[in-house]
């Protein structure tokens, strides 16, 4: 893994309420990727709300798989697509994972509330991949991660990861100590 080569990189974007600076590394493969959801889990409590978006097979459910491995939780992390969501519980006594994937709603939170993520924020960790315009109202502190691959007809397994933390809870989360 790559950490940023510049100040340009870790500059926060003009989102509102964000509250700490962007984090941006680059991951050469898969197993990277699963490592940085490990990694990410450390940072973790219940009550966090993280978005994740990217292209199709960008990574977003082996970064998650990672998340469930260092949370602990029972259950092979797979993508909820058909099912829209699972839970996880902990192994540990740490907080349930739950893992939305929000790709085929298209009703924004009000689709979202059937889902009754507000009663299960508190208590766990959300995942949401592909949550843009859908479930920033659940939390008003979240972590927005962003995963770029390269694109077209290539063997290349680079990936760009953006973590962007908005809200007090992020301000001093430590997201810099995943680029060590």
């Amino acid at each position: 893994m790559e950490a940023p080569q510049s100040p340009a990189d870790t500059a926060a974007p003009a989102t509102a309420g964000a509250s700490a600076a962007a984090v941006r590394l680059t991951l050469t493969s898969p197993e990277q990727t699963q490592e940085l959801g490990r990694r990410l889990a450390k940072l973790l409590r219940p009550g966090d709300l993280v978005m994740l978006s990217g292209e199709l097979g960008a990574g977003k459910t082996t970064l998650t798989r990672g998340l469930g491995e260092g949370l602990g939780v029972r259950g092979a992390v797979t993508s909820p697509t058909f099912v829209i969501a699972r839970v996880h519980p902990s192994l540990v006594g740490g907080p349930a994972l739950v893992h939305v994937d929000a790709y085929r709603l298209g009703g924004g939170l009000d689709e979202m509330e059937d889902l009754d993520l507000d009663i299960s924020l508190p208590d766990s960790v959300v995942v949401v991949e592909w949550g843009d315009g859908k479930v920033e109202e659940l939390s008003d502190d979240r972590l927005h991660v962003v995963i770029h691959r390269v694109v077209g007809n290539t063997d290349d397994d680079r990936r760009t990861v953006t973590f962007t933390g908005i809200g007090p809870r992020w301000a001093d989360a430590g997201l810099a100590g995943l680029t060590a």
